[in-house]
């Protein structure tokens, strides 16, 4: 007997599996950042050497945003991400770090509204989500470097059987040539690209990495036998603020001004300078304020960097020109190698503040040419 629609079961919502396999890809791209705790405080390995690690994530991401757009174009969005997820879960299981995939870029192309929500949330719960899932592994369970690995790959293997009957959002055209048009180019050499929205880039990741790479390090002695799930919940503090502020850069998001930007950059500037603050004193507190801070910077920079190409692009045209945001945002993932390296030149809270200062410069510039050059 058939079941009657009064007591048949609820079906599945066609975009959980693409929010599962963002969620998948999140949680692999940032769940490194608790184990760098472990590899400081356990296996004594250099600064120097862990800021090396997490700049191997840009030989990843940089083609990931380069080609998944266009690759998802030709191929169809479903068989991209499910190779995506197979990527990422292999990564896992080397054991390793995985690297971040280009699941998010070609899953989330040409959706609007209701779709852009679910794919930020998605997203930002799998980077915050796997932050803080893999700080507590790494604090209470042995082989405190693999098993969080282990558990992102068998997880990303789940999101990949449920993408095997998920929707096709685009037929693909085969044979159709990767290519990314005349758009690029002309977004590139936009008074608007050079001056307003390439200044403010290197904030976006610069904000998020010093949050909970470099600073949860400088207070680890204030959180001893705790380093790994400190590190897990600054990062999940960080990004879920980040994911809660992109909304706003909407909301400030005018037609006419960069403000939605130059809010973006002012929070950043005042994140490092309470994070130098929390590194002179040796302050947990102050990092956590930091990190609210640097991850509403981070959260209204991106948001507002993708609504200005969105004005230099057309619809047509995004899935292939949002990649030069992310591109120059990536850039910030050298962040911590940088201040690694000149740690020895000066002490953090004066890297931290010299840093601040050049946010400033780079504020005055992205203010200068707001209004001069609409698209």
């Amino acid at each position: 007997m058939e079941a009657s629609p009064a007591t048949a079961p609820p079906a599945v919502p066609r975009w959980l599996p693409a929010g599962a396999a963002l969620a998948a890809a999140g949680w692999g791209a940032n769940q490194f950042t608790p184990l760098a705790a472990v590899h400081r405080t356990q296996e004594q390995w250099h600064p120097v050497l862990v800021a090396v690690l997490f700049t191997a994530y840009l030989p990843g991401l940089l083609p990931g945003l380069l080609l998944g757009g266009p690759a998802a174009d030709r191929f169809g969005h479903r068989r991209v991400v499910r190779a995506a997820l197979l990527l990422s879960a292999a990564a896992s299981a080397l054991p390793t770090a995985a690297a971040s995939s280009p699941a998010a870029v070609c899953a989330a192309a040409g959706r609007s509204g209701a779709g852009e929500r679910r794919a930020a949330c998605a997203t930002g719960a799998g980077l915050a989500g796997g932050s803080l899932a893999a700080g507590m592994l790494a604090e209470w369970l042995p082989a405190p470097t693999v098993l969080p690995c282990l558990v992102h790959a068998a997880l990303a293997l789940l999101a990949l059987a449920a993408t095997t009957c998920a929707p096709e959002t685009t037929g693909g055209t085969a044979g159709a040539p990767l290519r990314l048009g005349g758009w690029c180019r002309r977004t590139v050499g936009h008074p608007r690209f050079v001056w307003v929205v390439l200044p403010a880039s290197p904030a976006v990741f610069g904000a998020a990495t010093v949050a909970y790479v470099v600073l949860p390090p400088l207070v680890a002695d204030e959180v001893p036998g705790y380093a790994p799930l400190f590190s897990g919940v600054v990062a999940a503090l960080t990004l879920s603020v980040g994911v809660v502020a992109q909304p706003l850069a909407v909301r400030l998001h005018h037609a006419r001004t960069a403000r939605a930007t130059l809010a973006g950059m002012v929070t950043v500037i005042g994140g490092l300078l309470v994070g130098a603050l929390a590194a002179y004193g040796d302050s947990v507190a102050l990092v956590l304020v930091a990190a609210v801070l640097l991850g509403a910077g981070y959260g209204l920079t991106l948001g507002s960097g993708l609504l200005e190409i969105a004005r230099l692009a057309p619809p047509s045209a995004l899935p292939s020109t949002a990649f030069l945001h992310q591109g120059a945002a990536y850039s910030g993932f050298l962040t911590p190698l940088l201040l690694a390296v000149t740690a020895g030149a000066a002490p953090y809270p004066a890297l931290l503040t010299g840093m601040a200062v050049v946010g400033l410069l780079c504020l005055w510039v992205t203010a200068r040419f707001s209004r001069g050059n609409p698209p």
